[in-house]
């Protein structure tokens, strides 16, 4: 019976740490959305030309960039937890500065400041958890970061309409008039203030990465934690892995990354996220009232359908939650990947066919999501997360991120000009050519790594290094 409650308290030890780090995908995915509510009040309060108007959108782009360009190294030096408390904080001081901010010139500031907040947290965030959770309850854990983002993503669209909607009522303080109905875009944007409030709060409550301080030689510290975590048996086998693993490798200048031993690695950093972005998944969430207003959609019924696109991408992340432990990496991203290419290819025809109008391609971009929901969104944060050695893990984590935000900045800026130039029919066909890659890099590049510890999937990549990226790997998954 002890070992039984022991058990129990281990496990909700590890889903309430797990679930706070989560917090940073919830307001990547809520800052990601919240602006799409936001455009058109603050384009006409500010009289902005098209040029503004883009900067408005793009600049918090631009703060995510340099955001992971340096988050990789300041995690590596001063830890996760110390870099998690950075984005809570960036967050919670672009979310006030919207709110009271005075000039457009401002307003652009304090994005910028959010961008860095969303570029450190889709970094650090699912790098934390997963050199957190054990190897059994890995894929299931980094999961919930994008679970967390996908409910992040519906939570702004819900609440941007709630606010919309409190424009008819009074109110009696000059201040809450100006926000809620004067200018409602500073409650949209400044609504942000709580979760990144409670995201700060509850970090002060998690430990640091064990694997972070054993990097560190601090050993006492790890296996506390890693005893709260899988009970003194496995802490101990962990410890003793991760020193035999230290004794085989030179000391660590940062350049292993791009030695011939993790050149597979590298390749799957790289092109699984982008990938996962070009594929078109930000394109149908950006730009779902547009899409589907051509389609024959009226506004309203487009805005409906785009709520049902973000509560279908929630509902099948679980999907990835539940079964990428018990069935692997590989399975969900073969079955997704294909079934999202079918998807876009169906779009494309009905297009291209004039079969606009009734509930075919509404159908079809849900399926879309759907597949994309429980194999690219979750998958790719799994997989990229327990691909790298412990010396380098934060730089390479920083790699992969940026591949992930040129693809998302590719598709938010192309994506418009492909829809009135080539129309929606070649987009879709487009995205379609551009998602079938990544059949084959999970075929030719992805191994097996479900229920494998970090330093045996390290211990893959030098076993096979002498193997050539052009010829199938006999090893497909890793031992343990």
């Amino acid at each position: 019976m002890r070992s039984a409650t022991d058990q129990h308290r281990r496990r909700g030890f590890l889903y309430l740490v797990c679930l706070i780090a989560a917090l940073g995908g919830f307001l990547f995915g809520f800052d990601t959305a919240v602006i799409s509510g936001t455009v058109g009040f603050v384009k006409s309060d500010f009289k902005l030309d098209a040029l503004h108007e883009g900067w408005f959108v793009s600049c918090a782009l631009l703060g995510c960039i340099v955001g992971v360009a340096f988050s990789g190294k300041l995690s590596d030096r001063y830890g996760r937890k110390i870099v998690l408390i950075l984005s809570a904080m960036l967050f919670l001081v672009s979310a006030v500065g919207c709110i009271a901010c005075a000039s457009f010139s401002q307003l652009v500031v304090f994005r910028l400041i959010g961008g860095l907040g969303i570029g450190v947290a889709s970094m650090v965030s699912p790098l934390y958890i997963s050199e957190f959770a054990p190897a059994k309850y890995r894929g299931m854990m980094v999961s919930l970061y994008q679970l967390a983002l996908t409910v992040g993503i519906v939570v702004a669209y819900f609440s941007n309409a709630y606010i919309e909607g409190l424009r008819d009522a009074g109110w009696h303080s000059a201040a809450l008039q100006q926000i809620f109905v004067t200018e409602p875009w500073r409650a949209m944007l400044g609504l942000g203030l709580f979760p990144s409030g409670i995201f700060l709060i509850c970090l002060f409550l998690v430990p640091e990465s064990p694997r972070w301080l054993l990097l560190r030689n601090q050993v006492v510290k790890a296996r506390a934690i890693l005893v709260k975590i899988d009970g003194v048996q496995k802490a101990e086998a962990e410890i003793s892995a991760f020193r035999a693993m230290r004794k085989t490798e030179p000391a660590s200048n940062g350049n292993e990354l791009f030695s011939p031993v993790y050149r597979k690695a590298l390749y799957i950093g790289l092109l699984l996220p982008f990938l996962s972005q070009v594929c078109g998944i930000n394109a149908v969430i950006y730009y779902g009232p547009k899409i589907l207003e051509g389609a024959g959609f009226t506004l309203s019924n487009a805005l409906g359908g785009q709520v049902t696109i973000g509560i279908v991408n929630v509902i099948f992340t679980f999907v990835a939650i539940f079964t990428v432990d018990r069935w692997g990496r590989r399975p969900l991203l073969y079955t997704g990947i294909i079934g999202a290419v079918v998807s876009l290819i169906c779009i494309g025809a009905l297009f291209g066919l004039g079969v606009t109008h009734g509930p075919a391609i509404l159908i079809f971009i849900l399926l879309f999501i759907a597949c994309f929901a429980f194999s690219f969104g979750p998958v790719c944060w799994v997989v990229v997360g327990e691909i790298f050695p412990n010396s380098i893990r934060g730089k390479a984590m920083s790699l992969a991120t940026l591949s992930l935000w040129i693809g998302n900045f590719l598709v938010g800026q192309l994506t418009p000009l492909s829809l009135e130039g080539l129309g929606p029919a070649a987009t879709f066909f487009l995205f379609a050519l551009f998602c079938s890659p990544a059949v084959w890099v999970t075929w030719k590049l992805i191994p097996e790594t479900k229920g494998r510890s970090l330093e045996s999937i390290d211990q893959y990549w030098k076993e096979n290094a002498d193997r050539d990226i052009g010829h199938k790997p006999v090893v497909r998954t890793i031992k343990t």
